[in-house]
């Protein structure tokens, strides 16, 4: 039987990380089971740089799944799709893939998620916190990251995730107007959980 081990977080910024912390803690993982790695502050687009940098961890994931057979290591990638669509931005992280001569993603035998939301994660955090009920009126036509203070978003994120995490589970209930982005990262989530979770 396999046991979690590893898993890898790739993000463009410090609220990313601390979503998919939070997210992961509730799922049961703890800090000495990550390796995190977010975009350099201050030397270019962090967009572009875990563009750059998920084929070199896609290949560290999927070596580590082939050498241990008794392990499991998943990962999480986080990347905002701004102006872009998701279906774009999936496009894109296939041809970083292929030009570092690696095949292109396979939800049946990758163990990666994919979270991509629409604009940023600051629309997931708002409708997430309000349940998806409490503000049917969040759209992901509509960009929120500068809408609240910095601490405003940081007392969110613990909400927001426990939300998440209960989505995720078999018997989550989702409410009928779950954003587009956020259907899409659900269904990824699984994928990046190493087996045993």
């Amino acid at each position: 039987m396999t046991k979690p081990s590893w898993i890898f977080v790739l993000a463009e910024d410090e609220r990313q990380k601390q979503f998919i912390y939070r997210f992961l803690a509730t799922a049961g993982f703890n800090l000495r089971q990550m390796s995190v790695e977010l975009s350099p502050s201050g030397h270019g687009s962090a967009e572009q740089w875990v563009r750059e940098n998920f084929a070199r961890l896609a290949r560290k994931c999927r070596a580590r799944n082939a050498r241990h057979a008794r392990l499991s290591t998943g990962m999480f990638m986080m990347l905002d799709a701004d102006n872009r669509s998701v279906r774009e931005r999936l496009g894109e992280l296939d041809a970083a893939l292929i030009s570092e001569n690696q095949p292109t993603y396979d939800s049946r035998t990758d163990s990666i998620a994919r979270l991509i939301p629409k604009w940023s994660i600051e629309t997931w955090i708002l409708f997430l916190s309000s349940n998806g009920a409490a503000n049917p009126s969040i759209s992901e036509d509509e960009p929120y990251k500068d809408s609240k203070a910095k601490d405003k978003w940081t007392e969110l994120i613990p909400r927001a995730s426990e939300t998440l995490y209960a989505w995720t589970r078999a018997a989550g209930e989702r409410p009928g107007n779950l954003l587009d982005s956020l259907r899409l990262g659900i269904d990824e989530i699984p994928r990046g959980l190493p087996v045993g979770r």
